[in-house]
């Protein structure tokens, strides 16, 4: 098969990757929708329950659209690095089950909640557990695929450069920023956290802009079938 043959499924495959990509912001509203079950009274309080499913339910698209992105994006990426191609998966796929065993210890809360049979502790334990995972699935590991998949996009030319440059970029900051919260030097909700991570969603959000319109640059089969960078930077 030649180039010119997989550029269409090429190109279609990275549509689908740029809008999982998108897709993943649906769950900016998780910021405000989560913000009563940090509260003390919570679990006897009268705060409503209902957003916090509402953003349970967010947070399982952001899970799915995640995977989506590595299993679209692998058959492309594994022609010019297998290793980190599969690596990337690898990362998607556990970021994407932490963030579902997150919201799952969210959903027991407000189980707990609702019937009017939980313990205080148990809750706050539970989400205390929430803010822990959150730093490796929404920080940790973002920023490991940033740096897998902006490897190889910057390699091989498949975007433009600067995109990758962002990418890693950003998660030099996220990374920085989540081992100061480890070690207490600031709240996971910080300005100073929010100005650190936003450089990483600046490169989802354009790589996925740039992925939906553009698609990827497709090279030709270098020496041995391996394809080679393309000339244009």
């Amino acid at each position: 098969m030649t180039a010119v043959d997989t550029a269409v499924p090429t190109q279609r495959l990275a549509r689908i990757a740029g809008g999982c990509y998108l897709l993943t912001f649906v769950s900016i509203p998780t910021l405000v929708l989560y913000g009563h079950v940090h509260e003390p009274d919570f679990l006897t309080g009268g705060a409503p329950w209902e957003p916090v499913v509402v953003g349970g339910i967010l947070e399982v698209i952001v899970a799915v659209a995640c995977i989506g992105t590595a299993v679209a994006l692998y058959p492309v990426l594994r022609r010019y690095a297998e290793a980190r191609a599969l690596g990337f998966v690898a990362a998607r796929i556990v970021e994407g089950t932490a963030i579902l065993v997150g919201v799952a210890s969210l959903l027991a809360v407000v189980a707990m909640k609702r019937v009017e049979a939980g313990e205080l502790p148990v809750a706050r334990a539970l989400v205390a557990f929430y803010d822990a995972d959150f730093l490796l699935s929404q920080g940790l590991i973002p920023a490991a695929n940033a740096l897998l998949l902006g490897s190889v996009l910057h390699r091989f030319h498949l975007v433009p450069r600067v995109l990758a440059l962002i990418g890693f970029a950003g998660a030099a900051l996220l990374l920085a920023s989540d081992l100061a919260t480890l070690f207490g030097l600031w709240d996971r909700v910080s300005p100073v956290s929010a100005l650190a991570a936003l450089p990483i969603a600046v490169w989802e959000f354009s790589l996925g802009v740039y992925l939906v319109v553009k698609g990827v640059r497709v090279a030709d089969p270098g020496p041995g079938g391996i394809p080679s960078a393309p000339a244009t930077v």
